[in-house]
Order: structure tokens, then sequence, then C-alpha cells
């Protein structure tokens, strides 16, 4: 991976653009835009090698469209190391992107009762989860394969190398971080995300927790070119500090989508980098923390990472496009937002593939033939609801029958592996078998 090509200083060339020709041609062409014609909010390394528009050279479509991005960009907290702010924009697109998660996260999105039910959705959450954690993992490196993760994660069998560890690590904090949504977020609580995120992977000269003490670390790409150097180490807890108020909405006159403000808390702990290692990690942590935070509960559900997965180039792209273009933070937004969505659209199509999987285990369930009405009752409740228990006198209540049959409809369903049984006080208490829905699916 190669770093972006610096834009032309648009400034310098305002003498060029201003003439009267030049000027007209470019209004003519409406050239005059913060994006191309398709709405793309593209960077001058892209933009160099786009076809000429109405024989405009590349440079004068630059500053023309430098100049209208100028008129509504917005001054960050955030500074790079230089003392310059970073800037964000607002094209149409990510007004349309923002109002779409807003239409898509806000619990109006069209859900089954299974994910909606607070006693059933937990296996659509842990799933996503597991998901985040693998994958987001695997972006630092983590070797070990998927479905090994998955198994040592359903099982809570203990990692067994550093791969693993890292996933490891990776769902305890995406836990603790649901756990302290509601939590304002402080210096404090970033370092404890962190040192969930990192326990016993880093090498025994860093401790979790703790911000860097040199300025040695460096971002680099794949080649082993030096992508990104950090700000200085002692700017550390002033930058941490000023962070932790931009995500706490305290900064005045600094309003912003909650959705951006996510994003942009991701990209200020990625520039800042306050870690020796971790945090790509502790920065994904703190979207889903911001994202909870900020109310859009159903973003637990949504894996960010494994969408970043598929073209980690274009993630440090995106930050390298805001870096190299007068700090302009919306081309990482744009990215960042675009990842989101797609997240949603995964989540879609996942419960849409569970909710045919439960139909269709109802189906052959009905077809079967082989169970009373009592019996299909019980076991079409117990798909939808794991967690379930039932007993001999619930049973029997439930349809109006004597115990004995109530037991016999129950053992019955216990013998075939339908149910599982345990002792519970003088009678037995019945639960869903951990393989009832794979049973029907796969018939």
């Amino acid at each position: 991976m190669q770093i972006p090509r610096t834009p032309p200083p648009y400034t310098d060339l305002l003498p060029e653009i201003l003439a009267p020709e030049t000027w007209a041609r470019l209004t003519d062409l409406g050239l005059f835009s913060p994006t191309t014609a398709d709405g793309r909010y593209v960077h001058w390394d892209k933009l160099r090698h786009y076809p000429e528009v109405g024989g405009v050279r590349h440079a004068h479509w630059w500053a023309a469209m430098k100049l209208a991005r100028a008129a509504n960009r917005k001054p960050l907290p955030l500074e790079d190391k230089e003392g310059q702010r970073f800037t964000i924009g607002s094209p149409d697109e990510l007004q349309r992107r923002t109002s779409e998660i807003d239409r898509d996260l806000s619990g109006r999105l069209s859900l089954p009762g299974d994910v909606t039910n607070e006693a059933t959705r937990d296996r659509y959450m842990v799933s996503a989860l597991i998901e985040e954690a693998i994958t987001s993992s695997q972006l630092e490196g983590a070797a070990t394969t998927a479905d090994v993760a998955r198994n040592m994660l359903r099982s809570q069998r203990r990692p067994r190398d550093h791969g693993e560890r890292m996933i490891w690590n990776n769902y305890a904090a995406m836990q603790f971080v649901r756990e302290h949504a509601d939590e304002p977020l402080t210096e404090s609580l970033v370092e404890r995300i962190h040192e969930v995120v990192t326990l016993d992977t880093l090498p025994d000269e860093f401790e979790p927790g703790k911000l860097r003490t040199t300025d040695d670390v460096v971002v680099k790409g794949d080649n082993g070119l030096v992508l990104h150097r950090p700000p200085d180490h002692a700017e550390l807890p002033a930058r941490m500090r000023a962070m932790c108020e931009f995500a706490n909405l305290g900064v005045p006159g600094s309003y912003l989508h909650p959705v951006v403000r996510a994003v942009l808390l991701h990209f200020w702990l990625g520039y800042d980098h306050p870690f020796p290692d971790g945090n790509g990690r502790t920065a994904r942590a703190l979207t889903y923390w911001s994202m909870l935070h900020s109310g859009y509960w159903l973003f637990q559900f949504v894996s960010i990472s494994h969408i970043l997965r598929r073209a980690p180039a274009k993630y440090a792209r995106a930050y390298l496009y805001s870096e190299t273009d007068e700090n302009d933070a919306t081309y990482f937004c744009l990215y960042q937002l675009d990842v989101i969505q797609r997240g949603i659209t995964a989540l879609n199509e996942y419960v849409t593939r569970k909710v045919r999987e439960m139909d269709r285990a109802r189906r052959l369930l009905r077809e079967s033939g082989e169970f009373n009405h009592r019996q299909f009752a019980i076991l079409s409740h117990a798909l939808a609801n794991p967690d379930a228990t039932y007993t001999v006198r619930s049973h029997a209540n439930s349809h109006r029958v004597t115990r004995q049959t109530a037991r016999t409809d129950l053992n019955v369903l216990t013998e075939r592996g339908y149910l599982t049984s345990r002792k519970a006080g003088r009678g037995l208490a019945y639960s869903p078998s951990p393989t009832l829905r794979e049973r029907w699916n796969e018939a």
C-alpha cells in the first residue's frame, strides 16, 4: 500500500479559476460542487485519474471542488501533530447515510419476535459479538480460524495461544462495553477497555491499560511502509481528556450527528494511537460504546470488523485520505458510515436466514405426524424460546389435561431427545434440547 498523492494547494490555483473564462466554464459544467457528478466525495489521488470534463484541467476541477467544500467545513476539537484542526464536511452522501442508519437502528426496523424478545434475542447478540470478536482480532493479525474461535467462545474453553487470547479478549471487551454503555466516557474507562482487549497479549515491557511512554510506535502498511506517526507521547493525557470531552458532548458549539460522533471517536483514538498495541481493537470498541451510549441498541447486533476485514487497505486509506487532504475527516466518516450500513445489511440477511430456518423447522415439525397437538405446541414454543422451562403442572394447566397425561407428553419428548430434564424440587423441570432447532433444520 502507498500513501495517497498529496493534493495541490487549491488556494494557489484561485487566481487561475477566478479568471472570467475559467470561472464561467467551471460554473456551466457544475464543477463548483463538493462531490463529483455521481455524488462521490473523492480525494485528489482519485480525481486526477478521472476523465476530463469539458476540457477542464484536473487541477482546476480540484480547486473548484475544494472551494465548494470549504463553505461547509466544520472544525473539530481534534488537532494534528502541528496543532491544526481536523474538519468535517456535510456532503449530501453523509446526510443520506446518517438518515438511513437512523431509520435502521432506531428500533423501528422490522425484526422477528425472537430478536426483539428479551428472553430469546441473546443468541442473536452472542452470534454478533462472536463475529466481531473474531474479525476484529483477525484484522490485527490473529491467525486462529473462525470455526475454532467460535467453538472456543461458545463452549467457554480457555484460549490456548496468542491468537485465541486476542479473540477471547475482544469478546470480553464487547461485553464490557455493553455493561458500561450508560456511563460517560472517561480516561479511566478507555484504559479499562484497552486493558480487557490486551490482557496477556502484550510484550512484557508493556502494561495493559497504560498509555505509551515513547514515540517509537508507528503504523505500517503490509509492505513495511510507515503510514502514520502518532503525536508525541507527552501530549497523550491532554488529548485523551479532550477526546472524552468530545465523546460526552462537552465541547460547546460542536453538535454532530451521534453516528458521526461515534465514527470520529474511532478516528480520534486511531490517530492518537495512545497505546503501544491494541489501538485498532480499542477504537472499534469505542465505536460500539458511543453508538450504544446514544441509544442505538440494535448496534450491538452489528459486526463492523467483519466488513473491514474484507478490504483492510480501504480502512487504512480512509485515514490517509483525511490526513493528506488538509485534515478533512469527511473521507473517514463516509467510509465508516458505509461499513456500518453494510453491517446492518449483513444483520438483516442473518436474521432473515434464521427466521426461514425457524419457519422450516416448524413446518417439518407440523408435518412429521409423530406428535399430538399438545406436544406440537410445546415443541413449537421451545423452538422460539430455547431458555424456556416446562413442568408437569404447567403443561397440564396449559392444556387442561391430567398430570399423568402431561407427564407422558413430556417424557416421550425427552426420550426422543427433543427435551432434556433435570431434578427440580420433588419433580422434574424440562428444557429444550440444545440441538432442537438443528435437528429440524437438518431434516
